[in-house]
């Protein structure tokens, strides 16, 4: 997906809001990044890591939410902070409500395009981990990488499209991305 940022003036929730129909844009420290809309690779990746995730928190009978794009998740208790993570896990229920997110999802995965690189990986990559999220993972398409950050334990590891990695948040979660032929 592509990022862009705009002008250099502090912008809010409202904003967002005031937008075109259509348009889609995030909000980081009142900074508006505008998104375009997703290229083909990048939703079927965002299906098929969604549908991986949901099916086996379904099967466990868990309680956490996969939800993806688009879904506004509000960081924190501001009208500056605004995302709309590709997939977001939620496993505390009162955070859900019918317009989004209220606080960090425990689990974000953003699918980056080569505009939204710099944007994914550095700053909502470092915002992300101020604001509580658990487990960050960025797919690269281009070069078959994702690369995963583990907040509470303070790794960071990547891994390959050939690799199968063990979710942080779940025991006996392992998602096989050769399997899901990403």
């Amino acid at each position: 997906m592509d990022i862009a940022k705009i002008e250099d003036i502090k912008y809010t929730i409202q904003d967002i809001y005031d937008l075109p129909k259509g348009a889609r844009a995030e909000l980081i420290d009142g900074d508006m990044y505008m998104m375009a809309p997703p290229k083909f690779k990048h939703q079927d990746i965002l299906m098929k890591l969604s549908a991986a995730i949901h099916n086996y928190i379904k099967k466990k009978g868990g309680k956490c939410k996969v939800i993806p794009a688009p879904f506004g998740v509000f960081l924190e208790d501001d009208d500056e902070n605004y995302v709309e993570p590709d997939i977001s896990i939620i496993c505390d229920p009162d955070k859900i409500h019918n317009d989004g997110c209220y606080g960090a999802p425990d689990w974000i995965i953003e699918i980056v395009s080569p505009s939204s690189k710099k944007y994914d990986c550095f700053i909502k990559q470092e915002k992300y981990r101020k604001c509580g999220v658990r487990e960050y993972w960025i797919v690269d398409p281009k070069t078959e990488c994702v690369r995963v950050f583990r907040y509470e334990s303070g790794d960071i590891e990547e891994y390959s499209f050939k690799d199968k990695i063990k979710a942080g948040i779940y025991e006996d979660l392992n998602i096989d991305l050769a399997e899901l032929e990403l």
